[in-house]
């Protein structure tokens, strides 16, 4: 798979992508985890963009670079959003490493983020305390 068929892909995807559509650049066995998650199979593949869709409004990704040959690829990207009913825009940046089989599909895709910072820090008392933490830390 090239940097522009995986850049289309992620760049122009909705909620209205199904399974089948997944399959243009996923294997059916594929393996994708993120901080929150592992799955297994394209389904669960879906079942996780499809929750992103359910609680987020205008999720969306921005591929900034990609650097890959054959088989695997790292491809940092801005994932942008909008918490559901909220007009502030949210983005964070994240890097993906992908493993393809000898057919050019996905069957490892492993996000890595700071879902500290980028999430848990935004709920109020939690993310006070998770900055407090961050900042103690720094210091020494």
């Amino acid at each position: 798979m090239n940097k522009e068929i995986l850049s289309y892909f992620f760049e122009t995807m909705n909620e209205e992508v199904s399974p089948e559509a997944l399959g243009i650049i996923y294997d059916d066995t594929v393996v994708f985890r993120d901080p929150f998650t592992e799955v297994r199979g394209i389904r669960a593949v879906h079942m996780v963009f499809q929750h992103m869709y359910e609680t987020l409004d205008d999720p969306r990704f921005v591929i900034k670079e990609y650097v890959g040959d054959q088989d695997r690829a790292y491809v940092r990207w801005d994932f942008v959003f909008h918490f559901k009913g909220d007009t502030k825009e949210n983005r964070f940046e994240g890097v993906s490493r992908i493993q393809m089989n000898a057919e050019g599909k996905i069957i490892s895709h492993v996000d890595f983020w700071d879902a500290a910072e980028h999430i848990y820090e935004k709920i109020p008392l939690l993310g006070s305390v998770l900055r407090f933490v961050k900042r103690k830390i720094a210091r020494n």
